[in-house]
């Protein structure tokens, strides 16, 4: 049946009929029960509405992803051709510079081709940090592990340093414990990403660290994370050095992408660094030193099991 409101809408009702007797009297007696189909249908229809708008939002969202997809693998596309195309003339160009440099005896000369050779590498390492970065963020950085010696890995990365310095000469790098068969610590760990772990994190030390200052690194054993049923161990790696430290306000993102300390460098070493730990299940971060002198950077990495 069609009723009015008190604001003269007319809207249909539902009119449900029940009877029922009382058991003393046997009165037979009446109840309805009146339904609004207005507002039932008006509920409807917003309902219906919204759910339009909220379809119709998400099929514009499922096109923006797919759009978003399309341009991040035309851009990792690019930049891994780029790359490529960066790196291929540079070994030639490092192979026969030096070459020359072993043929020429005039000092003067072989210190111009020694600014060509740091220059060539530091492009070589700049294209591999951006093929290192697309492998990252693409999830196909693939490690190959092995059991090695961490200690006896870490003197064999000093001694390469150690002839690479050219404006360092002066800064002294020490590792405790000092004698590589005094404690050896067995990792089950990619070896290669291992050196490009501590070699950035000791570049930049390096880079950050006055002439006769000093930088040292030490390893140490302790209990890790709590595992199912006991705690791992795992070794804790620290490069410590006696530069200027990091500002507070920027220490907290120091490992993310393109950050910097300074104007010079990509700001990629770090955040490749950060990667390649967390995927051997490990951590790493930095502090200031306590004596208000430098910094100090931490990496942890599990044992290898005995």
């Amino acid at each position: 049946m069609e009723i009015r409101d008190d604001s003269k809408r007319t809207f249909d009702e539902a009119i449900g009929l029940s009877t029922y007797s009382t058991s003393k009297a046997g009165v037979l007696s009446y109840v309805s029960i009146f339904e609004n189909l207005w507002l039932q249908t008006e509920l409807y229809q917003q309902i219906k509405e919204s759910s339009t708008r909220l379809q119709l939002a998400n099929e514009q969202l499922a096109i923006a992803n797919e759009q978003l997809k399309v341009h991040d693998k035309m851009q990792q596309e690019f930049i891994n051709v780029a790359a490529h195309e960066l790196r291929t003339p540079i070994q030639p160009i490092l192979s026969l510079t030096e070459l020359l440099r072993s043929k020429i005896m005039d000092s003067n000369q072989r210190e111009l081709l020694d600014v060509i050779i740091r220059n060539a590498k530091r492009l070589q390492r700049l294209s591999d940090n951006i093929l290192d970065v697309t492998r990252i963020e693409s999830g196909k950085l693939k490690l190959s592990k092995e059991r090695f010696d961490l200690n006896e890995k870490i003197h064999n990365i000093i001694r390469d340093v150690k002839t690479q310095i050219s404006v360092a000469n002066d800064v002294q790098i020490t590792l405790s414990p000092s004698d590589k068969s005094e404690m050896s610590i067995f990792v089950e760990a990619d070896k290669v990403r291992i050196f490009q772990v501590i070699s950035n994190l000791l570049s930049n030390a390096i880079k950050f660290t006055d002439k006769e200052g000093t930088i040292s690194i030490s390893l140490k054993k302790r209990e890790g994370t709590e595992g199912e049923n006991k705690k791992e161990e795992e070794v804790i790696v620290s490069i410590r050095d006696s530069g200027a430290g990091i500002p507070s306000e920027i220490r907290h993102r120091l490992f993310s992408k393109f950050a910097t300390k300074s104007d010079s460098g990509t700001g990629l070493g770090l955040f490749i660094s950060k990667s390649i730990v967390e995927a051997h299940g490990g951590k790493i971060w930095v502090e200031n030193n306590a004596n208000g002198r430098g910094t100090t950077f931490y990496f942890t990495l599990p044992l290898a099991n005995s």
